[in-house]
């Protein structure tokens, strides 16, 4: 566990990026693993089953996805709440307030998400189960109709987060290493900033945390107006 044992500390990355290390403690951590296992069973065999999504281009993720409160759907790029007969799943309300609670506290390390922190209504959460190895290429988050922040949760194997600015993929980065309970929120003049997991370290999680390998990554968003 490459990380582990170091001194971490609640930072400002950038304006409006706030990094938390440790903020969910590993009881919190186990039982929503637990919490999400039943609800990707509950979608088992559906259309919006948690799923490796098939992109546009033809190429495959190598991460698996669960939509709770609305579905992203690779092939239209939009958001859908149904497919055929299959209704998307609503965001529990323990989520909706562990979502609201990071945001107030990132607000209190990136003073740019304050003005979001009384009008927050995360609408969606989409968990991103990664297997051992996988990672996600560069990408903006900007298909929602608002620029609430995004409120992202890690769980289970050490991962890096990178993020970079808002007109293009390339450098400059920053790079972040995350731990299984790290909160990373990032909104205000970076909310639609390109950002991705090019690394994840297979075998650093601590089982206590609920998973025996992969990471599972959390990632709140309001998608629509209040």
């Amino acid at each position: 566990m490459l990380f582990h044992g170091i001194e971490r500390n609640p930072s400002k990355v950038k304006p409006g990026v706030a990094h938390i290390p440790g903020w969910l403690d590993t009881s919190v951590q186990r039982a929503l693993v637990s919490q999400l296992r039943d609800e990707a069973r509950i979608m088992a065999g559906t259309p919006m089953a948690m799923h490796k999504p098939v992109l546009k281009s033809g190429g495959q993720m190598s991460v698996f996805m669960l939509h709770l409160g609305h579905f992203w759907d690779h092939q239209t790029y939009r958001y859908v709440d149904r497919i055929a007969d299959t209704h998307v799943r609503p965001v529990p309300h323990n989520l909706l307030d562990i979502a609201h609670r990071g945001l107030q506290a990132a607000a209190d390390v990136a003073e740019e998400l304050s003005p979001w922190v009384d009008s927050f209504r995360p609408d969606m959460a989409l968990i991103n189960f990664y297997p051992p190895g996988a990672t996600m290429g560069m990408h903006q988050d900007a298909y929602e109709t608002t620029l609430a922040p995004i409120v992202s949760l890690s769980i289970g194997d050490e991962a890096v987060f990178r993020i970079g600015s808002t007109e293009h993929r390339n450098k400059p980065w920053d790079d972040i290493a995350l731990l299984s309970g790290d909160l990373v929120v990032f909104g205000g003049p970076n909310r639609q900033a390109f950002h991705g997991i090019p690394e994840t370290r297979p075998g650093t999680l601590d089982e206590s945390c609920g998973l025996t390998e992969g990471r599972i990554n959390i990632t709140f968003r309001q998608v629509y107006p209040r």
